[in-house]
């Protein structure tokens, strides 16, 4: 695939590259290169106190770069590759650019199941560091459309793979905790042990750290996933003024799954919010999720969405 080739030579040359995985576009960079890394922080507008995920092809190359204890192995095995990145200690002699880890003692890291960043894994012969493929604090890109006009020419090239299909981006999990939720739910990471978000409680999100207080992981932000329109959740009707996105039995401008399925809604959700924030409406309002399965991550970026911006 000619794309992928001139990608490869991109990142070898130490660009940076919009590449489709199953959860979101990223945008990846050698993840051993420093000023590669500050690539990414650039074209993004991302705080430095903000730390990256780090793509590799399998187990065996992340164990090069992290430490695995039995637990964070079993769950690699069930789950690799997929959208499950897992936060760990780094090794000494991982060649991991400081940029990547934020200065934390910890990587964040996955093995994705894409064929497009499985491709560009092989071909670049590198870990990839690769957040979303936007602007910082904006909606994830799920098209190659969305990055392109995002960070339109801020980067050199966007492969284009069609829609990504799991729509939210993946679940992360330090220990036995998950701290950001994503495609894997709770109950398929750990059955029956009632393991929850650390960033939330029954009354919703805990507060985040602020600036270079405790981000143990990517997307911890309050105010993340952002469109620049306001916008209000568990809306059940029409509102003056506003683009509604309906789920289940509130129908709206669009809607995530008219059925009230939460697979298809998630992988929905920031195509209908770019479509919203491009709209004509001066406010954006979403009807209620269920905070089931995936759910959880789809209100998750949802509140993080909707959290006042002064």
């Amino acid at each position: 695939m000619a794309a992928i080739a001139e990608a490869a030579a991109l990142i070898r040359a130490g660009e940076c590259v919009a590449v489709p995985t199953e959860t979101v576009y990223g945008l990846a960079a050698d993840a051993t290169e420093s000023r590669a890394v500050a690539g990414i922080y650039a074209a993004k507008g991302r705080p430095s106190f903000n730390p990256l995920i780090v793509h590799v092809p399998d187990l065996a190359a992340a164990e090069r770069i992290a430490v695995f204890d039995d637990a964070a192995r079993a769950l690699a095995t069930r789950f690799w590759p997929g959208p499950l990145t897992l936060v760990l200690p780094v090794r000494a002699d991982a060649g991991i650019a400081s940029l990547v880890t934020a200065g934390l003692d910890t990587i964040a890291i996955r093995v994705p199941r894409h064929r497009a960043m499985q491709a560009l894994l092989e071909a670049s012969g590198k870990p990839l560091a690769a957040p979303s493929a936007n602007a910082s604090g904006g909606i994830s890109p799920t098209r190659a459309a969305h990055v392109a006009k995002s960070l339109a020419g801020r980067i050199p090239l966007v492969i284009d793979d069609g829609a990504t299909p799991a729509g939210v981006e993946s679940t992360i999990v330090m220990g036995s905790t998950i701290l950001r939720p994503g495609p894997l739910s709770q109950e398929a990471l750990f059955p029956g042990e009632g393991r929850g978000p650390a960033a939330e409680s029954e009354s919703g999100p805990r507060p985040s750290p602020g600036k270079g207080e405790g981000v143990a992981a990517p997307g911890q932000l309050d105010s993340h996933y952002a469109p620049s329109k306001p916008v209000r959740l568990n809306v059940t009707g029409v509102t003056a003024g506003a683009y509604l996105i309906g789920f289940g039995a509130v129908s709206g401008d669009e809607t995530l799954s008219a059925g009230g399925d939460l697979t298809e809604a998630a992988a929905n959700l920031f195509d209908a919010l770019h479509r919203a924030d491009a709209s004509a409406a001066s406010a954006i309002a979403v009807a209620p999720i269920p905070e089931t399965g995936i759910g959880a991550a789809i209100n998750d970026r949802l509140r993080r969405a909707a959290f006042p911006r002064g």
